[in-house]
């Protein structure tokens, strides 16, 4: 049976609780995290618990302006903005990167989570046509490695660098919504692991492989598709972005001799 989304928020209220009692809140105080497409779904839990913990949050996001600027008007502490800097395009990533190092001054954190797709049938590959195939190419993929490129001067001299990838389960098992998503993911886990060996001792590179989560992007899927995803869990359940959200909060604070991993938050789906 499917957990209620009232129910799934009390839990996550009180694993917040717990972790504030540990000290885990107010870890990031004085870093600064760079969060692309932070903009909604899990972007967007990933700026709140991150600026819950102290950091000084930039977002990028890709068109909707409002829905930016709402979140960064939410957020708690100062200092935090948005930039809309879509994935796929270089000069505006170098540009922003720009503003950073001008503005504030150092870069402790990027986390690589945009993304974009559709729901195209794996074996309807005339659908899936060139132009599409390297549009999801360039944002999920092309997009982050130039983030990192542009980020990388920043994040070394922080000294204590992170870079979080948003992988998925899609590149481990060729699923998803369609066949270019999963390579490109597949890709992007591939990229974790060679970027984790150059960038090291000063930067960090890891990648999360979350399964379907509670975000927009969920209404890609029909009611039939989506109830096979829960019954297919061990959990009986799909995440919600909060629940990943917390293990790139780990990473960033106590999980500090985790690099080059691709850490699966799925609820057990690849078992």
């Amino acid at each position: 049976m499917e957990i209620s989304g009232q129910a799934l928020r009390k839990i996550i209220t009180h694993y917040r609780a717990q972790i504030t009692g540990a000290g885990i809140m107010g870890m990031l105080e004085g870093q600064v995290a760079l969060i692309t497409g932070g903009s909604k779904g899990l972007g967007a839990a990933t700026a709140r618990l991150f600026a819950e913990a102290g950091a000084r949050v930039v977002i990028t996001f890709g068109g909707d302006n409002a829905t930016a600027d709402r979140l960064i008007a939410e957020l708690p502490g100062a200092g935090h903005r948005a930039s809309r800097t879509p994935a796929q395009d270089t000069a505006a990533i170098e540009n922003l990167v720009a503003t950073i190092g001008a503005g504030e001054g150092r870069l402790d954190i990027l986390i690589n989570n945009a993304g974009s797709t559709r729901v195209i049938p794996h074996a309807d590959l005339r659908a899936l046509d060139d132009e599409f195939f390297d549009f999801v190419l360039a944002v999920n993929l092309r997009g982050a490695f130039a983030t990192v490129r542009a980020c990388q001067p920043l994040l070394k001299a922080s000294g204590h660098g992170l870079v979080v990838n948003v992988g998925s389960v899609s590149g481990v098992r060729g699923g998803g919504s369609n066949i270019a998503y999963a390579a490109a993911k597949a890709g992007l886990h591939a990229m974790t692991m060679s970027l984790a060996r150059a960038l090291a001792p000063e930067i960090r590179v890891v990648a999360v492989a979350p399964s379907l989560m509670e975000t927009p992007m969920t209404r890609m899927w029909t009611p039939a598709q989506r109830a096979q995803r829960i019954a297919s869990n061990p959990l009986k359940r799909i995440a919600r972005p909060d629940e990943v959200a917390a293990v790139m909060l780990g990473l960033a604070t106590t999980m500090t001799f985790v690099n080059g991993a691709i850490i699966p938050v799925d609820g057990g789906s690849l078992l």
